[in-house]
């Protein structure tokens, strides 16, 4: 992980967003929403922008920040979101409502673990955004990984929690839990028979994945 110094001066760099988008960020902070980081989420646009991705699953909408960013750096994709939480499903549609950009957007609204299906309708996807309950890395990455289009990728945020993957004492632990699921969901993904990874030290830790043999 990058030192807090530059962590800060390349969020420096960042162009300010559209109030709109600073406003949910405002709003995620004080109802504690986890979204995604500055960082990271430029990252994902611009590996989004590279791979024109036209369709896109996200698993896990929380407040439809990421959802949005992605209609706005790319206008003529279509965008199929997940969310369970009904207080975040609220909150999305209501921020949904205020763009234009909701019209690329379609949310589905159930747990990511049953409605696997539902999301199938709008396959193949050319990129698949994990971004939902750490526990379920694995699971999400099983289910959703047959919708992948021929060239696809699957990008994954927070595979390094706050730097605590390295850490080797953690005293709470809940803490301790979560972070031992993530750390074996890393070393599964990093030796998929299937897939090529990389992790990206931005933003709270990104994986792309790619499956192997796919040139395109």
């Amino acid at each position: 992980m990058i030192n807090e110094e530059l962590h800060t001066y390349l969020e420096e760099l960042i162009p300010e967003r559209q109030p709109l988008f600073a406003e949910m960020e405002s709003y995620a902070k004080i109802h504690h929403v986890p979204i995604m980081e500055l960082a990271g989420i430029e990252s994902m646009l611009q590996l989004l922008r590279i791979h024109h991705s036209k369709t896109i699953l996200e698993v896990g909408t929380a407040i439809g920040y990421s959802a949005l960013r992605m209609a706005e750096a790319l206008p003529t994709a279509q965008i199929v979101t997940i969310e369970r939480d009904e207080e975040r499903i609220l909150a999305a549609e209501e921020f949904f409502k205020r763009t234009s950009l909701s019209g690329n957007i379609h949310l589905i609204k159930g747990d990511a673990l049953e409605v696997s299906e539902l999301a199938g309708h709008y396959a193949p996807f050319d990129a698949v955004f994990i971004d939902a309950a750490k526990g379920q890395y694995k699971k999400f990455f099983e289910i959703y990984s047959k919708y992948l289009s021929a060239g696809g990728m699957i990008i994954t945020d927070n595979v390094l929690f706050k730097g605590l993957v390295a850490e080797k004492e953690i005293e709470s632990k809940r803490t301790r839990n979560l972070v031992k699921k993530i750390n074996e969901f890393n070393h599964w993904l990093m030796k998929h028979p299937d897939f090529d990874s990389v992790i990206l030290p931005v933003g709270d830790g990104v994986a792309i994945s790619k499956r192997r043999g796919e040139s395109n």
